[in-house]
């Protein structure tokens, strides 16, 4: 790989997904699990002894920490979007009826922040280098991402304004409506997708707006009979057109899918 790969920022990717991230309560158990069930090996990163970087077959695919023990919030995986200036986004994201729950801070290499969209659903920002090999996690697609929000074309207009997805230029997003969908790519790949359906006052958190994560693996029905087995929840599972998927809630409540490559 190539040093300028290693080096990528985020202004090559700017409004699309750029990392997924989980904030575990016990980040040891957290990496047991997901290590057995997917068969993840770790590393550290850049963000210190209680974060790492979750590798398949050698390829980075999400990062998993320690969440802070004084703060009271719900297990979840959460997706990053890459942005040129953090503190002018978190900007947008207020001027537009969304919080910024966390941030923008400085996180050793680059600028971060946790926000929610104004139906809730949380989201982080990115300024800074990119994970090393970000152009093989974009291509192969180890990890995307799909929001489930109220309405799909209203999600797509916030974040279209706040993630600049009508810019034009290098590095820059392509956002089309598509089979009852929205579907962002970047570098003619599918990088999220924005569905409508979902429930503002619903009693189930998995049923109000959220970013849902997507993990692709060779057999998701296998992997969900594992992570059963180690303590996960299957909450459904079936077959698409595109194959067989799972979705299920980790030992913590963080909800995922297993589904298959294509």
């Amino acid at each position: 790989m190539s040093a300028k790969r290693a080096i990528a920022s985020s202004e090559v990717a700017l409004g699309a997904p750029c990392w997924v991230s989980l904030m575990a309560r016990d980040l040891s158990a957290a990496l047991d699990f997901y290590g057995t069930v997917l068969g993840w090996r770790f590393r550290s990163g850049v963000l210190g002894e209680e974060f790492r970087i979750a590798l398949a077959n050698g390829v980075p695919v999400a990062g998993i920490g320690a969440l802070a023990p004084a703060l009271q919030v719900a297990v979840a995986w959460t997706p990053y979007f890459a942005v040129e200036d953090a503190d002018v986004t978190a900007s947008r994201i207020r001027e537009r009826g969304g919080t910024v729950a966390v941030g923008p801070v400085a996180l050793h290499t680059g600028r971060g922040a946790l926000a929610a969209d104004r139906d809730g659903a949380v989201f982080g920002l990115w300024q800074g280098p990119l994970v090393s090999q970000w152009e093989t996690w974009r291509d192969t697609a180890p990890a995307w991402t799909r929001l489930q929000t109220r309405d799909a074309f209203d999600a797509a207009i916030f974040y279209g304004e706040v993630l600049d997805w009508a810019r034009e230029g290098p590095g820059c997003c392509d956002v089309r409506y598509e089979h009852d969908e929205v579907v962002l790519r970047h570098g003619g790949h599918v990088v999220a997708r924005l569905t409508s359906g979902a429930v503002e006052a619903a009693p189930d958190p998995s049923l109000r707006p959220h970013w849902h994560t997507h993990f692709t693996v060779d057999d998701p029905l296998h992997h969900a009979v594992k992570a059963r087995a180690h303590g996960a929840t299957v909450l459904a599972e079936g077959v698409s057109p595109t194959g067989p998927w799972a979705r299920l809630s980790d030992p913590d409540g963080a909800t995922f899918t297993l589904s298959t490559p294509g």
